[in-house]
């Protein structure tokens, strides 16, 4: 099947005011509130109008530079405020990183996310990290960075290298934002999704929930994210991963089931969107992942380490995928397909 770009689906529905970006705290607290097979039926109704049901996105992640980071984070365990008995690691060298890619294509990702533990990047890291850029787009596969606050300067750098995404998370509410880190205002983080825009590339936002946050605070981070002007085309959900030496390291577990709401009205919101689970997948057993993706979840993080923490391995996804018939979307084309398959996209249906 031919499967439209993020962009164009989000353009065509816009066209038929099936984007929104005015949802009211109320709105949104009144999605969660719905009973779990309703919200999730209409989860999926939304997810079938923009989306293949039955493909998921496969991004890898590698760290290129690890620890030693500034930043108070209270989930972080690359803080250098924490002791956590993590290794530092200098910036990788370019064609370590490369080798890297070429395995990551070799096992059927199709984006190559790179994160550098940093407060912002340094002027001199940016010519290594752009031929890193350019080196994974000459593999063919989509590129994606998390390397910290960006100037507009450093954004129109990124872009002019060909990065795809660059990932900066809101992580949770405004209100509950204090509570987790406060070394870095809300405000900067959304100015660097503002340069990432203004730079052209596509940005990739999401949060983290478990963190402590209320029902409320989660209905607040995805409030923030719909209302952006421009939806982010990829939207991580992150499951806190409790790591000893850091401030969450006892936080209790999150309901399961609050986790699934949250992937659907996600879904709900920002319907064109590439949902991903990302962090704490290691936790959660094939039921809660097959009930993620029903709920709206197309998009995973691929192998054996997402950063620092670790993640299902790579083949048991493939096994989970096979058992639900699941197959890898494949990368995404620059334009609208000819004859979009009616059966996964309905363009009448999308207007309501």
């Amino acid at each position: 099947m031919n499967t439209a770009n993020t962009s164009w689906r989000q353009d065509a529905a816009a066209q038929q005011g099936d984007l929104r970006h005015d949802w009211s705290r109320e709105e949104v607290e009144a999605l969660f509130a719905l009973p779990f097979n309703d919200l999730l039926f209409q989860a999926q109704t939304v997810h079938r109008r923009y989306f293949d049901p039955n493909q998921v996105q496969v991004s890898t992640l590698l760290s290129i530079k690890t620890g030693a980071c500034p930043e108070d984070c209270a989930y972080c365990p690359q803080s250098t405020r924490y002791d956590t008995g993590l290794e530092v690691e200098k910036l990788m060298e370019v064609e370590k990183v490369l080798e890297q890619a070429r395995a990551a294509r070799a096992s059927g990702a199709t984006r190559f996310c790179m994160g550098a533990a940093w407060r912002s990047p340094k002027q001199r890291d940016m010519p290594h990290v752009v031929a890193m850029v350019k080196g994974v787009r000459e593999l063919g596969l989509e590129s994606c960075m998390t390397l910290g606050m960006l100037t507009q300067e450093q954004a129109d750098e990124l872009a002019t290298a060909g990065l795809d995404y660059y990932n900066h998370n809101l992580d949770t509410s405004p209100e509950y934002y204090g509570d987790v880190i406060t070394t870095r205002t809300y405000q900067d983080r959304l100015e660097t999704l503002d340069h990432v825009r203004g730079a052209g590339m596509k940005v990739c936002s999401g949060g983290i929930v478990g963190m402590g946050e209320q029902q409320a605070d989660r209905a607040g981070l995805l409030q923030q994210l719909a209302n952006l002007p421009h939806h982010p085309e990829s939207v991580p959900i992150n499951m806190l991963v409790r790591v000893e030496g850091t401030p969450l390291e006892n936080e209790g577990d999150l309901d399961p089931f609050e986790f699934i709401r949250t992937i659907a009205v996600a879904r709900i919101m920002m319907p064109a969107s590439h949902v991903r689970l990302s962090a704490g997948r290691e936790e959660m057993n094939e039921q809660m992942h097959a009930l993620a993706y029903f709920a709206g979840a197309n998009s995973i993080f691929y192998g054996e380490k997402l950063l620092t923490t670790p993640n299902p391995r790579a083949n048991a996804d493939m096994d989970l995928f096979n058992r639900l018939g699941i197959e890898p979307e494949q990368r995404q084309v620059e334009r609208a397909p000819e004859n979009p398959n009616p059966q996964f996209y309905d363009a009448s249906a999308a207007a309501g």
